[in-house]
């Protein structure tokens, strides 16, 4: 059979977490990252030195690594809020760096993936610089990751500027080579859909033979997807990509502290609501004990591994 080839599709905070439980298992992954961040350190980083954003390949790198290492603490070590370097991060400065002396930023990536001895690949979805940009329900364009997250109204669409730039090397035969594709977690917008629109992804992950997963978040994102339910969430992918885009969804249904849901509240963020999709969907509980609403990394690889050999048991009898 051959070790489970895993494709992971995102960005933010989410992907990392995935990526954390996921290098427990025996399993061949490579990470797609969304690269049109343009906020804190990896906006300032791109604004100032013309580098893709490095924040969140740092974070999957991290996440791949070993995790006590020294190397591993010492590129999520950041700066104190003072000085010229306030708010960088080591990694950002260090990926920055090496993209200079190594002739671009996918060699950059690699060299600080032998580095980390990370378990697997990251890849940035693009090596093109581009900017996210959405089309809002009153048909006003809002232009830049962070600003869209900010909006106060819906999202009808997103889009690239340059339009449909080019996957970088690897990102494709990835896609259509995977024996599972997940979508997420993340935001669904800036950190999942992004990524859909780099030229030829959307008709790799439709060719590929792997079984599609999504997995949803726990939360709605105030002003990306503020009253978003599973199936808006669903909707939304399928918009980008294409009509029974996903095979399966991974839900969260175990209930977040009344004090957290509280503190959410208050931002305007609720727990998402499983409806009805049409979709299978596997429902778990899949909650950290932390101070945030987030995924529990060992509980969601656990609850991944366990639907995907249930898929391919099937598939095999």
């Amino acid at each position: 059979m051959g070790t489970l080839k895993i494709a992971a599709i995102g960005g933010g905070s989410g992907l990392s977490t995935l990526l954390r439980g996921l290098k427990k298992y025996d399993v061949d992954i490579t990470a797609v990252v969304n690269v049109a961040d343009d906020g804190g350190s990896s906006g300032r980083l791109r604004r100032e030195f013309g580098v893709l954003p490095p924040g969140d390949i740092r974070n999957c790198l991290t996440a791949l690594s070993e995790e006590e290492s020294l190397m591993s603490r010492l590129f999520q070590y950041r700066f104190p809020a003072r000085g010229v370097l306030a708010g960088h991060s080591f990694g950002n400065l260090f990926l920055t760096a090496m993209s200079a002396i190594s002739g671009g930023f996918d060699r950059a990536i690699a060299n600080c993936g032998e580095v980390l001895a990370i378990r697997g690949k990251v890849l940035p979805v693009t090596l093109s610089s581009v900017v996210l940009r959405a089309e809002l329900s009153s048909g006003k364009i809002v232009s830049g990751e962070s600003n869209i997250s900010k909006s106060k109204e819906k999202i009808e669409r997103v889009f690239l500027v340059p339009f449909a730039p080019p996957a970088a090397p690897d990102v494709l035969d990835a896609l259509k080579n995977a024996d599972v594709i997940i979508l997420g977690p993340g935001s669904l917008y800036t950190s999942i859909i992004v990524n859909f629109l780099v030229d030829g992804v959307a008709d790799a992950i439709k060719g590929s033979k792997a079984y599609k997963i999504y997995v949803s978040n726990i939360m709605t994102q105030p002003g990306e997807t503020t009253d978003y339910s599973l199936l808006h969430h669903i909707e939304a992918i399928e918009r980008h990509l294409h009509k029974g885009a996903v095979d399966c969804i991974l839900a969260n249904n175990g209930k977040i502290p009344a004090k957290l849901a509280k503190r959410y509240k208050q931002f305007g963020s609720h727990q998402v609501v499983i409806d009805k999709t049409g979709i299978k969907t596997v429902k778990s509980d899949l909650f950290s004990d932390e101070i945030y609403a987030r995924h529990d990394c060992d509980k969601l690889a656990g609850a991944l591994m366990k639907a995907i050999f249930r898929i391919r048991g099937k598939k095999n009898d």
